[in-house]
Protein backbone atom coordinates (compact mmCIF):
# COMPACT_ATOMS: atom_id res chain seq x y z
CA UNK A 1 0.00 0.00 0.00
CA UNK A 2 2.83 1.88 0.90
CA UNK A 3 4.39 1.81 -2.31
CA UNK A 4 0.89 2.48 -4.29
CA UNK A 5 0.59 5.80 -2.35
CA UNK A 6 4.28 6.52 -3.10
CA UNK A 7 3.88 5.94 -7.21
CA UNK A 8 0.79 7.84 -7.08
CA UNK A 9 1.92 10.86 -5.36
CA UNK A 10 4.97 10.50 -7.56
CA UNK A 11 3.32 10.88 -11.00
CA UNK A 12 1.70 13.95 -10.47
CA UNK A 13 5.30 15.44 -9.64
CA UNK A 14 6.50 13.91 -12.36
CA UNK A 15 4.15 15.57 -14.87
CA UNK A 16 4.42 18.65 -12.81
CA UNK A 17 7.91 18.76 -13.68
CA UNK A 18 7.45 18.16 -17.13
CA UNK A 19 4.93 21.06 -17.57
CA UNK A 20 7.76 22.95 -16.42
CA UNK A 21 10.44 21.81 -18.51
CA UNK A 22 8.27 22.32 -21.94
CA UNK A 23 8.56 26.37 -22.25
CA UNK A 24 12.03 25.61 -21.53
CA UNK A 25 12.57 22.82 -24.48
CA UNK A 26 10.66 24.93 -26.36
CA UNK A 27 12.55 28.17 -25.83
CA UNK A 28 16.23 26.35 -26.36
CA UNK A 29 14.69 24.72 -30.04
CA UNK A 30 13.63 28.57 -30.92
CA UNK A 31 16.96 29.71 -29.83
CA UNK A 32 18.73 26.93 -31.94
CA UNK A 33 16.64 27.75 -34.88
CA UNK A 34 17.92 31.51 -34.34
CA UNK A 35 21.44 30.59 -33.97
CA UNK A 36 21.87 28.27 -36.93
CA UNK A 37 21.83 28.97 -40.58
CA UNK A 38 23.59 29.30 -43.46
CA UNK A 39 25.73 32.29 -42.11
CA UNK A 40 27.63 31.80 -39.06
CA UNK A 41 26.82 34.45 -36.31
CA UNK A 42 28.30 34.61 -32.99
CA UNK A 43 25.64 34.29 -30.23
CA UNK A 44 26.74 37.24 -28.51
CA UNK A 45 25.24 39.06 -31.34
CA UNK A 46 22.18 37.08 -31.12
CA UNK A 47 22.03 37.69 -27.99
CA UNK A 48 22.24 41.63 -28.01
CA UNK A 49 19.80 41.70 -31.10
CA UNK A 50 17.27 39.99 -29.23
CA UNK A 51 18.13 42.14 -25.72
CA UNK A 52 17.40 45.26 -28.35
CA UNK A 53 14.26 44.32 -29.88
CA UNK A 54 12.67 42.22 -26.20
CA UNK A 55 14.42 44.41 -23.68
CA UNK A 56 14.94 47.90 -25.61
CA UNK A 57 18.18 47.71 -25.02
CA UNK A 58 20.86 49.71 -27.32
CA UNK A 59 23.79 47.37 -28.29
CA UNK A 60 25.46 48.40 -31.88
CA UNK A 61 24.82 45.38 -33.65
CA UNK A 62 25.73 45.01 -37.37
CA UNK A 63 22.42 46.01 -39.15
CA UNK A 64 22.63 42.96 -41.52
CA UNK A 65 23.32 40.34 -39.15
CA UNK A 66 20.44 41.90 -37.09
CA UNK A 67 17.89 41.69 -40.08
CA UNK A 68 19.08 37.79 -40.65
CA UNK A 69 18.34 37.37 -37.08
CA UNK A 70 15.14 39.16 -36.45
CA UNK A 71 13.16 39.50 -39.55
CA UNK A 72 14.55 35.57 -41.23
CA UNK A 73 15.57 33.22 -38.39
CA UNK A 74 13.48 34.15 -35.50
CA UNK A 75 10.58 34.49 -37.37
CA UNK A 76 10.54 31.25 -39.33
CA UNK A 77 11.71 29.63 -36.30
CA UNK A 78 8.58 30.62 -34.91
CA UNK A 79 6.45 29.44 -37.65
CA UNK A 80 8.15 26.43 -37.52
CA UNK A 81 6.86 25.85 -34.17
CA UNK A 82 2.94 26.52 -35.04
CA UNK A 83 3.43 24.36 -37.83
CA UNK A 84 4.67 21.50 -36.23
CA UNK A 85 2.61 21.93 -32.86
CA UNK A 86 -0.29 22.48 -35.09
CA UNK A 87 -0.07 19.17 -37.42
CA UNK A 88 0.86 17.17 -34.54
CA UNK A 89 -2.31 18.02 -32.87
CA UNK A 90 -4.29 17.66 -36.30
CA UNK A 91 -2.85 13.66 -36.18
CA UNK A 92 -3.65 13.61 -32.42
CA UNK A 93 -7.59 14.64 -33.68
CA UNK A 94 -7.67 12.73 -36.49
CA UNK A 95 -6.57 9.34 -35.33
CA UNK A 96 -8.72 9.75 -32.22
CA UNK A 97 -11.83 10.56 -34.19
CA UNK A 98 -11.17 7.96 -36.85
CA UNK A 99 -9.79 5.37 -34.68
CA UNK A 100 -7.52 4.78 -37.52
CA UNK A 101 -3.62 5.05 -37.00
CA UNK A 102 -2.78 6.09 -40.18
CA UNK A 103 -5.01 9.28 -39.96
CA UNK A 104 -3.18 12.48 -40.45
CA UNK A 105 -3.42 15.90 -41.47
CA UNK A 106 -3.79 15.81 -45.18
CA UNK A 107 -6.18 12.79 -45.16
CA UNK A 108 -9.13 14.60 -46.00
CA UNK A 109 -7.63 16.12 -48.83
CA UNK A 110 -6.68 18.89 -47.68
CA UNK A 111 -2.65 19.35 -48.78
CA UNK A 112 -4.24 18.50 -52.18
CA UNK A 113 -6.52 21.13 -52.62
CA UNK A 114 -4.26 23.80 -50.85
CA UNK A 115 -1.72 22.60 -54.00
CA UNK A 116 -4.51 23.00 -56.66
CA UNK A 117 -5.25 26.44 -55.38
CA UNK A 118 -1.36 27.54 -55.19
CA UNK A 119 -1.44 26.47 -58.72
CA UNK A 120 -4.44 28.30 -59.69
CA UNK A 121 -3.38 31.23 -58.46
CA UNK A 122 0.46 31.43 -59.69
CA UNK A 123 0.45 29.26 -62.85
CA UNK A 124 -3.15 30.00 -63.79
CA UNK A 125 -3.79 33.51 -63.04
CA UNK A 126 -6.55 32.88 -61.02
CA UNK A 127 -8.04 36.14 -60.08
CA UNK A 128 -6.28 38.21 -62.12
CA UNK A 129 -3.79 38.93 -59.55
CA UNK A 130 -6.08 39.89 -56.39
CA UNK A 131 -4.66 36.82 -54.44
CA UNK A 132 -1.46 36.10 -53.31
CA UNK A 133 -0.29 31.95 -53.00
CA UNK A 134 -1.00 31.96 -49.61
CA UNK A 135 -4.62 33.02 -50.34
CA UNK A 136 -5.19 30.83 -53.36
CA UNK A 137 -3.86 27.44 -51.07
CA UNK A 138 -6.03 28.84 -48.04
CA UNK A 139 -9.16 28.58 -50.92
CA UNK A 140 -8.31 25.62 -52.42
CA UNK A 141 -7.75 23.53 -48.97
CA UNK A 142 -11.34 24.95 -47.65
CA UNK A 143 -13.14 23.75 -51.18
CA UNK A 144 -11.07 20.75 -50.84
CA UNK A 145 -11.96 19.87 -46.60
CA UNK A 146 -15.98 20.75 -48.09
CA UNK A 147 -16.04 18.49 -51.27
CA UNK A 148 -14.68 15.86 -48.99
CA UNK A 149 -17.15 16.66 -46.20
CA UNK A 150 -20.19 16.61 -48.62
CA UNK A 151 -19.23 13.32 -50.57
CA UNK A 152 -18.49 11.76 -47.48
CA UNK A 153 -22.26 12.85 -45.87
CA UNK A 154 -23.63 11.25 -48.91
CA UNK A 155 -21.43 8.37 -48.58
CA UNK A 156 -22.10 7.50 -45.03
CA UNK A 157 -25.75 8.77 -45.18
CA UNK A 158 -29.18 6.27 -45.25
CA UNK A 159 -26.86 3.66 -43.29
CA UNK A 160 -28.61 1.18 -40.82
CA UNK A 161 -26.76 0.44 -37.74
CA UNK A 162 -23.04 1.41 -37.16
CA UNK A 163 -23.97 4.67 -38.49
CA UNK A 164 -20.62 6.37 -36.91
CA UNK A 165 -18.26 3.87 -37.97
CA UNK A 166 -19.75 4.50 -41.54
CA UNK A 167 -18.81 7.99 -41.51
CA UNK A 168 -15.65 7.65 -39.86
CA UNK A 169 -14.83 5.06 -42.82
CA UNK A 170 -16.45 7.31 -45.55
CA UNK A 171 -14.10 10.23 -44.57
CA UNK A 172 -11.16 8.58 -44.91
CA UNK A 173 -12.44 6.91 -48.62
CA UNK A 174 -13.45 10.55 -49.40
CA UNK A 175 -10.23 12.28 -48.26
CA UNK A 176 -8.39 9.52 -50.45
CA UNK A 177 -11.30 10.17 -53.11
CA UNK A 178 -10.48 14.19 -53.12
CA UNK A 179 -7.03 13.90 -52.10
CA UNK A 180 -6.74 12.33 -55.82
CA UNK A 181 -8.49 14.29 -57.77
CA UNK A 182 -6.62 17.36 -56.61
CA UNK A 183 -3.42 16.29 -57.49
CA UNK A 184 -4.48 15.32 -60.93
CA UNK A 185 -5.75 18.94 -61.19
CA UNK A 186 -2.77 20.30 -60.32
CA UNK A 187 -0.71 18.08 -62.49
CA UNK A 188 -2.84 18.84 -65.09
CA UNK A 189 -2.17 22.72 -64.63
CA UNK A 190 1.16 22.62 -64.03
CA UNK A 191 1.75 20.56 -67.48
CA UNK A 192 -0.74 22.63 -69.48
CA UNK A 193 0.31 26.27 -68.10
CA UNK A 194 3.47 26.17 -66.13
CA UNK A 195 6.71 27.33 -67.24
CA UNK A 196 9.98 25.36 -65.86
CA UNK A 197 10.88 28.13 -63.99
CA UNK A 198 7.18 28.29 -62.45
CA UNK A 199 7.23 24.26 -62.45
CA UNK A 200 10.15 24.34 -60.36
CA UNK A 201 9.34 27.49 -57.61
CA UNK A 202 5.78 25.51 -57.60
CA UNK A 203 7.31 21.71 -56.88
CA UNK A 204 9.71 23.52 -54.21
CA UNK A 205 7.13 24.89 -52.28
CA UNK A 206 4.99 21.51 -52.59
CA UNK A 207 7.57 20.23 -50.60
CA UNK A 208 7.42 22.30 -47.78
CA UNK A 209 8.93 25.60 -47.63
CA UNK A 210 9.75 28.12 -45.08
CA UNK A 211 11.89 30.52 -46.85
CA UNK A 212 9.65 32.83 -47.38
CA UNK A 213 7.80 33.61 -44.25
CA UNK A 214 8.04 36.92 -42.45
CA UNK A 215 6.20 38.85 -39.27
CA UNK A 216 3.29 39.12 -41.06
CA UNK A 217 3.06 35.00 -41.19
CA UNK A 218 3.37 34.71 -37.56
CA UNK A 219 0.26 36.78 -36.49
CA UNK A 220 -1.71 34.24 -38.24
CA UNK A 221 0.37 31.50 -37.28
CA UNK A 222 0.90 31.64 -33.97
CA UNK A 223 -2.96 32.07 -33.06
CA UNK A 224 -3.70 29.21 -35.51
CA UNK A 225 -1.65 27.14 -33.48
CA UNK A 226 -2.87 28.30 -30.14
CA UNK A 227 -6.48 28.20 -30.83
CA UNK A 228 -6.02 24.78 -32.41
CA UNK A 229 -4.23 23.35 -28.73
CA UNK A 230 -7.16 25.23 -27.05
CA UNK A 231 -9.73 23.52 -28.83
CA UNK A 232 -8.24 20.30 -28.49
CA UNK A 233 -6.91 21.02 -24.43
CA UNK A 234 -10.93 21.37 -24.28
CA UNK A 235 -12.01 18.34 -25.47
CA UNK A 236 -9.47 16.08 -24.16
CA UNK A 237 -12.15 14.23 -22.33
CA UNK A 238 -14.33 13.61 -25.34
CA UNK A 239 -10.95 12.57 -27.67
CA UNK A 240 -10.19 10.03 -24.50
CA UNK A 241 -13.75 8.79 -24.84
CA UNK A 242 -13.71 8.46 -28.76
CA UNK A 243 -10.52 6.58 -28.89
CA UNK A 244 -13.32 3.48 -27.53
CA UNK A 245 -15.59 4.63 -30.07
CA UNK A 246 -18.43 6.43 -31.43
CA UNK A 247 -21.14 4.55 -29.16
CA UNK A 248 -18.51 4.33 -26.07
CA UNK A 249 -18.71 8.29 -25.91
CA UNK A 250 -22.41 8.68 -26.74
CA UNK A 251 -22.37 6.74 -23.46
CA UNK A 252 -20.42 8.80 -21.65
CA UNK A 253 -22.99 12.22 -22.61
CA UNK A 254 -20.68 13.49 -25.04
CA UNK A 255 -22.63 14.98 -28.03
CA UNK A 256 -20.85 12.71 -30.93
CA UNK A 257 -21.90 14.55 -33.74
CA UNK A 258 -21.31 18.40 -32.88
CA UNK A 259 -18.23 17.64 -31.09
CA UNK A 260 -16.51 15.22 -33.98
CA UNK A 261 -17.88 17.92 -36.07
CA UNK A 262 -16.68 20.79 -34.26
CA UNK A 263 -12.87 18.91 -33.83
CA UNK A 264 -12.79 17.83 -37.47
CA UNK A 265 -13.49 21.81 -38.36
CA UNK A 266 -10.93 22.90 -36.23
CA UNK A 267 -8.21 20.12 -37.74
CA UNK A 268 -9.00 21.44 -41.77
CA UNK A 269 -8.70 25.06 -40.95
CA UNK A 270 -6.09 25.19 -38.94
CA UNK A 271 -4.50 22.51 -41.65
CA UNK A 272 -5.20 25.07 -44.41
CA UNK A 273 -3.98 27.74 -42.50
CA UNK A 274 -0.21 26.47 -42.08
CA UNK A 275 -0.50 24.88 -45.66
CA UNK A 276 -1.14 28.20 -47.30
CA UNK A 277 2.03 29.27 -45.62
CA UNK A 278 4.25 26.69 -46.08
CA UNK A 279 3.33 24.13 -48.13
CA UNK A 280 2.89 20.38 -47.73
CA UNK A 281 4.82 19.23 -45.33
CA UNK A 282 4.50 15.04 -44.27
CA UNK A 283 4.91 12.67 -41.51
CA UNK A 284 4.70 15.29 -38.49
CA UNK A 285 0.93 14.39 -38.16
CA UNK A 286 1.51 10.91 -38.94
CA UNK A 287 4.55 9.87 -36.65
CA UNK A 288 4.56 12.51 -33.53
CA UNK A 289 1.42 11.17 -32.17
CA UNK A 290 2.54 7.75 -32.76
CA UNK A 291 6.12 8.75 -31.31
CA UNK A 292 4.88 10.30 -27.83
CA UNK A 293 2.04 8.16 -27.08
CA UNK A 294 5.28 5.46 -25.93
CA UNK A 295 6.24 8.28 -24.18
CA UNK A 296 3.20 9.39 -22.58
CA UNK A 297 1.31 7.16 -22.85
CA UNK A 298 -2.47 7.22 -24.81
CA UNK A 299 -4.68 9.60 -22.10
CA UNK A 300 -4.76 13.48 -23.96
CA UNK A 301 -4.45 15.11 -21.18
CA UNK A 302 -0.72 14.35 -21.42
CA UNK A 303 -0.69 13.82 -25.24
CA UNK A 304 -2.22 16.78 -26.86
CA UNK A 305 0.37 18.68 -24.96
CA UNK A 306 3.60 16.35 -25.21
CA UNK A 307 2.44 15.95 -29.17
CA UNK A 308 2.21 19.88 -29.45
CA UNK A 309 5.78 20.59 -27.95
CA UNK A 310 7.12 17.55 -29.40
CA UNK A 311 6.14 18.53 -33.26
CA UNK A 312 7.35 22.12 -32.68
CA UNK A 313 10.48 21.34 -32.00
CA UNK A 314 10.95 18.33 -34.42
CA UNK A 315 9.85 20.63 -37.01
CA UNK A 316 12.39 23.40 -36.02
CA UNK A 317 14.96 20.90 -35.84
CA UNK A 318 14.32 20.03 -39.73
CA UNK A 319 14.25 23.55 -40.44
CA UNK A 320 17.73 23.72 -39.34
CA UNK A 321 18.76 20.78 -40.93
CA UNK A 322 17.03 22.11 -44.09
CA UNK A 323 19.34 24.93 -44.31
CA UNK A 324 23.06 23.29 -43.18
CA UNK A 325 22.75 20.20 -44.36
CA UNK A 326 23.66 20.62 -48.06
CA UNK A 327 26.12 23.69 -48.04
CA UNK A 328 25.13 26.80 -50.54
CA UNK A 329 21.47 25.54 -50.66
CA UNK A 330 18.51 25.25 -49.07
CA UNK A 331 16.60 21.91 -48.49
CA UNK A 332 12.52 21.90 -49.17
CA UNK A 333 11.68 20.90 -45.80
CA UNK A 334 9.24 18.19 -46.40
CA UNK A 335 12.38 16.24 -47.89
CA UNK A 336 13.58 16.48 -44.23
CA UNK A 337 10.63 15.38 -42.51
CA UNK A 338 10.15 12.50 -44.64
CA UNK A 339 13.91 11.36 -44.56
CA UNK A 340 13.39 11.46 -40.91
CA UNK A 341 9.51 10.48 -40.52
CA UNK A 342 9.50 7.39 -42.85
CA UNK A 343 12.39 5.30 -41.17
CA UNK A 344 10.95 6.95 -37.58
CA UNK A 345 7.48 5.50 -38.15
CA UNK A 346 8.71 2.12 -39.68
CA UNK A 347 10.29 1.13 -36.32
CA UNK A 348 7.14 2.69 -34.04
CA UNK A 349 5.00 0.63 -36.73
CA UNK A 350 7.16 -2.37 -36.26
CA UNK A 351 7.41 -2.23 -32.30
CA UNK A 352 4.19 -1.78 -32.01
CA UNK A 353 3.10 -5.12 -34.09
CA UNK A 354 5.75 -7.51 -31.73
CA UNK A 355 3.98 -5.32 -28.10
CA UNK A 356 0.72 -7.20 -29.48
Amino acid sequence: MKAVAIQSTQAPRAQAHWFWLAPLVLLVALLAGTAIGETSIPVDTILKVLANHLLGANYAVDRIDAGIIWNYRLSRAIVAACCGAALALAGVVLQALLRNPLADPYLMGISAGASTGAVAVTVAGLGAGAFTLSAGAFAGAVLAFGLVVLLAHAASSGTGGGRSTQAAGAIILAGIAGSQLFNALTAFIITKSASAEQARGILFWLLGNLSGVRWGDVVIAFPAALGGLLICLWHRRALDAFTFGADSAASMGIAVRPTRGLLIIAVALVTAIMVSMVGAIGFVGLVIPHAMRFIVGTQHTRLVPASALAGAVFLIGSDILSRILVPGQVLPIGVITSLIGAPAFAMILVRGTRNR
